[in-house]
């Protein structure tokens, strides 16, 4: 039985890999189109340098990069294979480039990466042709090496020709057909080839293929600088191929530069210059026999003075190269998006269209393997959650947006970046009701999703002289100190004893209505739904494997009526996917919509042991445990704005959730912080939300849990129901559970109080790497460091582990959790 038909348009280095890993999964029909000749399409795979640096600061790129590497050194041809596993060097001139390669080098051992970090004189005997006065060090990576791309390909399109794929070069895709909300074809200028599927992987032409079935690719095409250099003379001899290499792979991260083996000659890549936007369409058309190596759309005139510093600092880092001149150069065309990751998935509005832009060399196969498996499966094995094209929100995929981020994180691809590094622009793109009155209590905003979150706020400051000893925080080490303030810890303390307001407007909020929403739900959804209305539940969102696809929180407000506190666009994405499908008549239920309302309304989350005296003096409504449960939701009225209270909170202290519309919120923030004075009200941010979020061992869904982990393994096991007739990813849960699964989300407090760690630093037990650090903070009210890590079955509570931060070996104790109020006392009073 024939598979479906699919068409990949890109026959570049993502296309061709795509193609292989579905032959490989057993798919038979399938055609790849190109506008180029075969041979040479000329898209940016055509002149990529094919550098392969796999450490990464995300997991799911360096596996990606891992799987790239894997792959290509195993397509060979005549003995030759495509990848040349020469290593990598990264090296530091400057202390702080030092320190932030002792960071990778944990990245590295996080991800499961062999690396090392060498002095200079090592550096130099890895490397002769270096400085050694200038370097201060560098970290080694001995699997990194050089992509054969534009051989890779030809080798991918001959092996899956004789498989039996279809490719057309030379052939210009017009437009994408659809009917009923689904792809149905290609149309090019000379037929339309039918397809069930359809996936775009044209690279910077991605864009116009989107606007084909109306979808917006927030990618922007970017010139960056390549040349290379005449005869080095410390290179002569060395390689025996034309273009071979016996070095390792090399950056000079501090000065935006990498360079690369051409034989005798060096290539060098630079960033260091302004970015170049590039509009595809005034790139011109190329006939067939036009594209060569020095004449293709992907590679644009040189511009010399752009280059002038950085081969002037090139010659600084390899002397050698000051008896050599710039023999040949050009601009070439890469993908760059708003938040530097690739775009990956399927469209939320057209079935079957899928993409996978803005994907470089050093991921491609690894990224055509999980398309295939999301293809073909409905998962990929990897996680994907900051790869999913649907992650933007609408107000960062508009053209200015687009184009401003883009080209900052082409500026900062080399900078030393902080975990919580706002960006400086653009920025006030999305503020919440509650903005004006934050400003004026010296709010210190980072940004997210395009909104601006406090951290913490300045008018908080005054009450420092007041903190108790034992709540007073210890001094931070330079890097944990970034973007943090001890006024998170006034914040948590005024929580902990009296009541804060917290901001949470800017987490998603989606209405699910209509007479078929309790079916969608409780088809989706891990946990019991069918409850009275009022009734609010912790539910999980799994795959099809059982992975942990997202958390939310469901509230039935009326029969057919439910709130979905959520993630991201990622579960909009996917529910009004699930919706239209149930709708259509493809899964039984009936009539449901979905809509996201977060814009259009807010929420003040008032926390703290006094906090239903707050609500008491500014509503006639019934705040006592009796009328309002824990886990529960009304309709109620404070200071005359209707709200709806949920009894909910991620800090562990009584409270509620109070929604209202956004144009009632500033009064309802008026209304809240005018009866707490008589209580000590105070504002809250981001930074004391963590600390106490952790101590209450709550999860964060993208950090302590994705599609990779079951419930089981993350300790959720509380949010499933084995009972339920059906719910997606059942089956794979079947006969696990907390005691069975080979590995385990555990609590561990660090035993020494001024060590901070910020996340994906690794674990070690019994001097081996056996996991990484999810989520971090300083328990403020505990007195001491938190982290959570996956750790394996065996390691027991009551063990210890350490933790390498900066090349520093912590010690921390396995405990359980939660460490705070483990009884649920103070929320359910």
């Amino acid at each position: 039985m024939s598979t479906p038909r699919i068409v990949i348009i890109g026959a570049g280095i993502v296309g061709t890999n795509l193609a292989d890993e579905l032959v490989a999964r057993g798919w038979d029909n399938i055609t790849v189109l190109d506008q180029g000749p075969l041979n040479m399409p000329g898209g940016s795979t055509s002149h990529a340098p094919g550098l392969v640096f796999q450490t990464n600061p995300s997991k799911t790129m360096t596996r990606f990069a891992d799987y790239t590497v894997s792959k290509l050194k195993d397509l060979q041809k005549d003995g030759t294979s495509c990848f040349n596993q020469v290593g990598g060097l990264e090296v530091a001139t400057t202390e702080t480039r030092w320190a932030d390669l002792h960071r990778r080098l944990g990245y590295a051992t996080s991800w499961g990466l062999e690396g090392r970090l060498l002095d200079s004189a090592e550096c130099k005997a890895l490397y002769p042709l270096l400085n050694e006065e200038l370097v201060l060090g560098g970290l080694h990576v001995p699997t990194d090496g050089l992509a054969l791309a534009a051989r890779a390909v030809q080798l991918l399109i001959q092996r899956t020709t004789e498989a039996g794929v279809t490719y057309r070069g030379s052939t210009e895709v017009v437009d994408i057909e659809q009917s009923g909300g689904r792809v149905t074809g290609v149309r090019t200028t000379d037929d339309v080839v039918p397809a069930d599927i359809v996936v775009s992987c044209a690279g910077f032409w991605g864009p116009k293929i989107g606007r084909m079935v109306g979808m917006d690719v927030p990618l922007l095409p970017l010139a960056h600088q390549y040349v290379k250099t005449t005869p080095v003379p410390d290179l002569e001899g060395r390689n025996e191929q034309p273009n071979g290499a016996g070095l390792p792979i090399l950056r000079f991260q501090d000065q935006d530069l990498y360079y690369r083996e051409h034989g005798d000659r060096y290539g060098i890549g630079s960033y260091a210059h302004r970015p170049m936007p590039v509009d595809p369409n005034d790139l011109g058309e190329y006939a067939a026999d036009e594209i060569s190596e020095r004449h293709m759309p992907s590679r644009l005139e040189f511009t010399p003075e752009d280059f002038a510093p950085s081969w002037e600092a090139s010659q600084q880092l390899l002397p050698g190269l000051r008896d050599t001149e710039i023999e040949d150069g050009f601009n070439g065309i890469f993908s760059f998006t708003p938040d530097g990751g690739p775009l990956m998935g399927e469209s939320s509005e057209v079935d079957g269209f899928y993409i996978a832009e803005a994907v470089w060399v050093t991921h491609s196969a690894g990224v055509a393997k999980a398309m295939a498996e999301l293809i073909t499966t409905g998962r990929s094995e990897t996680d994907l959650g900051e790869c999913d094209v649907n992650r933007f929100e609408e107000i960062q995929l508009s053209p200015s947006y687009v184009s401003e981020t883009s080209q900052q994180n082409f500026v900062e691809i080399y900078d030393v970046l902080h975990p919580l590094q706002p960006r400086l622009s653009p920025r006030d793109l999305r503020v919440t009701p509650f903005h004006a009155r934050q400003k004026a209590l010296g709010a210190y905003f980072l940004e997210s999703g395009g909104w601006e979150r406090p951290y913490w706020f300045e008018s908080n400051a005054r009450l420092l002289k007041d903190l108790p000893t034992d709540w007073r925080p210890p001094a931070r080490d330079a890097w944990s100190q970034m973007f943090h303030s001890p006024i998170a810890a006034v914040e948590a303390w005024k929580t902990r004893t009296a009541v804060a307001m917290y901001d949470m407007t800017p987490l998603k909020r989606l209405e699910v209505s209509g007479p078929g929403a309790l079916t969608l739900l409780q088809r989706l959804s891990t946990n019991n739904l069918d409850k009275k209305p009022g009734a609010v539940t912790y539910t999980l969102l799994l795959d099809g494997q059982g992975g942990i696809r997202s958390d939310i929180t469901v509230a039935r407000l009326g029969e057919h009526l439910f709130q979905v506190g959520a993630n991201g666009n990622i579960d909009l994405a996917y529910l009004m996917r699930e919706a239209k499908a149930q709708t259509d008549g493809a899964a039984p239920g009936g009539w449901v919509q979905v809509r996201d309302t977060t814009g259009g309304t807010c929420c003040i989350g008032l926390w703290g042991p006094l906090a239903r005296e707050v609500v008491t003096a500014a509503s006639d409504d019934d705040f006592s445990n009796d009328a309002l449960r824990y886990f529960r939701a009304k309709k109620a009225r404070i200071g005359g704005v209707p709200v709806t209270a949920m009894r909910l909170s991620y800090v562990g202290e009584l409270g509620w959730e109070i929604y209202t519309s956004a144009d009632n919120g500033q009064r309802l923030w008026d209304v809240l912080w005018e009866a707490g004075q008589a209580h000590g009200i105070i504002p809250a941010g981001r930074a004391a939300f963590s600390s106490l979020r952790l101590e209450k061992g709550y999860r964060s869904w993208g950090t302590d849990m994705t599609t990779e982990h079951n419930p089981y393994e993350a300790g959720l096991a509380f949010a499933v129901r084995p009972d339920k007739e059906f719910f997606v990813g059942k089956d794979a849960l079947e006969g696990l559970t907390e005691e069975t699964v080979d590995r385990r989300l555990r609590c561990l407090v660090i035993n020494r109080t001024q060590s901070i760690v910020l996340g994906k630093e690794p674990v070690f037990h019994d001097g081996k790497p056996v996991g990484y650090v999810t989520s971090a903070a300083y328990g403020f009210t505990l007195g001491k460091p938190i982290a959570y890590s996956y750790l394996p079955s065996s390691v027991q509570l009551g063990d210890e582990v350490e933790i390498d931060f900066f090349g520093t070996r912590i010690p921390a104790t396995v405990t359980a959790d939660p460490l705070f109020d483990p009884e649920m006392t103070r929320l359910r009073g």
